[in-house]
């Protein structure tokens, strides 16, 4: 029955590092126990006693570790392991909370804290943010792990490509051997202990958002790990409103990004039979914003990851007491707690994304834009490409600076850029090089996805999903040359290969296969299609299938607008060697179950209304509002509920901000066993039989609003929620 589901199904969870409090008691499936301390157990047991499954969650980077950090643990300090940069700089979390090199004595000393946690019961653990930033790799601990695994003497990674890609791929090994560690010795312990299972899970941002924020992680190798059950996707405003650039606009992108953010981490899982939460934030990290920029941005988020169909498992909230209690913007004379208006949606929300179910993707037309781990070890040149060396990062220039990197796109633009321009604004935070790429074709309504294309080394049927792909080595390169095979292969079986490159990547030059025979690994691609290793433009058969080669720098598409519609029209021509039409539209939809989403997109080439007519409650309201008539503005998106796919059914819950663990019908009456926060205005709605019009409403034997529409045939109850057990009845 709808919303009435086992808490066992963890399909909603929060994470939270405070006792259990009536305001936030969401009533959701699973709560996340945050850090290892003297109160662990005790956070444990109540939530347990509330009804919650639990787990718990701890940072595998950074956290309250200053007990192995000052020698406490094993008589030794370990600060040659906090990460520094070129200077000498530890790279921080917090004050004595730096973010570690991870090595074998801190994944045991993670081991062995983690018990605490198995002693306490919960039943899975998470480890979150395994992060090693780019601008690391100087620290003592970090050179003897270079050495260990290359067998070299360290080398600087600002001193050549060669050396940067290799230190970058090293940081992300370090992380995926620590989680491999950690989590085989826990379950082990579990297993030995307590004759028990317990699940570990790896809480992540998104392969996208490391390669922005340039931060090193093991990602796609994350589902190599036998112990890693699944994963939470860390998407939310913070990480999708970073700006990028599409038609020479420097802006903030928050729904799109997020679309793309989300679309990468449903890759990590698909096929493979593991977990993936996606998360949203009601707020975000950064305090200085006010609420109705949080609310609408939520929105996008939400929206954004309800449009990935596979995926229905998600984590509501992080930290809900500073969601609940916080004011803001922070520290501004005006700041102010939650509008009770967003409060009551947020509880609604929480409750429909248990609701949601998942769905096939039906697109006739699955396009996928190539995406790789080694994108993450290109995102800083060293310095000799610049001709000095910088005093802190072009990266993080460009992004504090928003008029230098205004007047770097201006320059590229207008075709009087340099060299050393062209690097900056490839190596910024908007990472121009991916989203040249996919911006010109999802703001123009192709869902277009990330794919892995590392996955194609570990499931043989990785690219069979999608019948068009796009590729480029300029800003990640192929793990092997049976990389470059697979792509052939599944060309040669009927899908369109889109390559999009001009070979100026300094990284071509690193020590890797194709060294020595190839001056980048595209040439071996051309090769194996029968081309000449620098073929002109065109359109090539290959077995069933096509390659169209596209000599352009993929940053170009993203500035230029003459060039974005050149790369709009190939896409369209791949289309009908497919036997298919693109046509351009300002809209996303999805269906799912009894939901639809829809998304208007801020940046089309179509101008027209986005419209739906129909009978529908509006889910992005407090009420659940009922709606015949649906019009988007561009850049905004709704969740509705679709009254047609309930047409024969006499009796459902509709949305709800309390949960309900029972609902019966019988004797003239409806009855419902509910429990919700504390403090709550709270709205349910439900679709009754027709003789129910003129019902009256009571909780707990209090008289409740009860209001009759007679269109969608629902009833609309308004009452007070309060912690506990309650009783609802409707009568006739």
């Amino acid at each position: 029955m709808a919303f009435i589901r086992s808490r066992e199904e963890e399909r909603t969870g929060y994470q939270n590092g405070l006792p259990l409090e009536p305001f936030i008691d969401f009533q959701n499936d699973f709560v996340m126990c945050y850090r290892l301390n003297e109160t662990t157990s005790k956070r444990v047991q109540e939530y347990r006693e509330n009804g919650y499954v639990v787990h718990l969650m701890t940072g595998i980077s950074w956290g309250a570790y200053q007990d192995y950090l000052l020698g406490e643990y094993d008589g030794r300090e370990h600060r040659d392991e906090w990460q520094k940069d070129r200077y000498g700089n530890e790279i921080v979390h917090g004050e004595m909370t730096p973010y570690m090199v991870p090595t074998i004595s801190f994944a045991d000393y993670l081991s062995e804290k983690l018990k605490i946690a198995v002693d306490a019961g919960v039943v899975a653990i998470h480890v979150e943010e395994p992060e090693f930033w780019d601008r690391g790799g100087y620290s003592d601990a970090f050179k003897r792990e270079y050495e260990l695994y290359y067998r070299e003497p360290w080398q600087a990674p600002h001193n050549s490509v060669d050396a940067h890609y290799r230190c970058a791929q090293l940081k992300a090994y370090l992380y995926r051997r620590t989680i491999d560690r950690v989590s085989s010795s826990i379950k082990e312990y579990a297993k030995v202990r307590y004759g028990r299972d317990v699940r570990f899970y790896v809480p992540t941002h998104s392969l996208l958002n490391y390669t922005q924020w340039k931060i090193m992680s093991p990602e796609g190798m994350l589902a190599d790990i036998p112990g890693v059950d699944g994963f939470i996707a860390q998407v939310w405003t913070g990480t999708s409103r970073e700006k990028n650039v599409y038609n020479a606009v420097f802006k903030e992108r928050t729904f799109e990004t997020a679309y793309l953010e989300y679309g990468v981490m449903q890759e990590l899982v698909r096929g493979t039979g593991k977990r993936m939460w996606f998360l949203h934030d009601p707020i975000e990290d950064n305090p200085i914003f006010d609420w109705n920029d949080y609310r609408e941005n939520y929105y996008k988020t939400v929206t954004a990851s309800l449009l990935h169909p596979h995926i229905n498992h998600y984590e509501i909230c992080p930290w809900p007491d500073r969601i609940m209690h916080g004011a803001y913007p922070k520290g501004a004379p005006d700041a102010i707690t939650i509008p009770d208006t967003y409060r009551t949606l947020l509880n609604g929300m929480f409750q429909t994304l248990g609701d949601i179910e998942c769905a096939e993707n039906r697109d006739a037309l699955r396009v996928g834009v190539l995406m790789s781990d080694t994108a993450l070890y290109q995102r800083t040149f060293p310095d000799h490409l610049y001709g000095k060396a910088p005093e802190e990062e072009v990266g993080t220039v460009l992004r504090t600076d928003e008029t230098l990197m205004k007047s770097v796109i201006e320059r590229v633009k207008n075709g009087t850029s340099s060299r050393e321009d062209e690097l900056k604004i490839i190596e910024s935070n908007a990472f121009p090089l991916f989203y040249g790429l996919s911006l010109p074709l999802l703001n123009n309504g192709l869902p277009v996805r990330p794919v892995l294309l590392d996955n194609v080394r570990r499931y043989h049927d990785t690219l069979d999903e999608y019948n068009l792909l796009v590729c480029s080595f300029e800003f990640m390169k192929p793990l092997s040359p049976d990389v470059n095979n697979a792509l052939a292969a599944w060309v040669q079986k009927g899908g369109v290969l889109i390559y999009v490159g001009d070979g100026s990547d300094p990284f071509h030059a690193i020590r890797s296969w194709w060294t020595g025979k190839y001056d980048t690994p595209a040439q071996h691609l051309f090769e194996l299609f029968g081309l000449e290793r620098t073929p002109n433009d065109g359109t090539y058969r290959y077995g069933k299938g096509h390659l169209i080669v596209h000599k352009r720098n993929p940053m170009m598409l993203c500035v230029r607008k003459d060039l974005a519609e050149e790369y709009k029209q190939i896409v369209k021509n791949a289309c009908v060697l497919l036997g298919t039409e693109w046509q351009a539209d300002n809209k996303l939809l999805v269906r799912r179950g009894n939901h639809v989403i829809v998304a208007a997109l801020g940046e089309s080439d179509v101008a027209k209304p986005v419209e739906m007519h129909g009978l529908f409650a509006d889910m992005y309201t407090e009420n659940f509002e009922i709606k015949e008539h649906i019009a988007l503005a561009p850049d905004t998106s709704k969740l509705l509920f679709d009254f047609d796919t309930i047409a024969e059914e006499d009796l459902r819950i509709i949305g709800t901000c309390v949960r309900v663990f029972s609902m019966q019908e019988e004797n003239g009456k409806i009855v419902l066993s509910v429990r919700g926060a504390q403090g709550l205005k709270a709205f349910m709605r439900l679709r009754v039989p027709a003789d129910y019009a003129s019902a009256k409403a009571t909780i707990d034997g209090e008289a409740i609003e009860c209001e009759y529409d007679e269109k969608s045939r629902t009833v609309l109850l308004t009452f007070d929620s309060v912690t506990g057990d309650r009783s609802i009845e409707i009568i006739k």
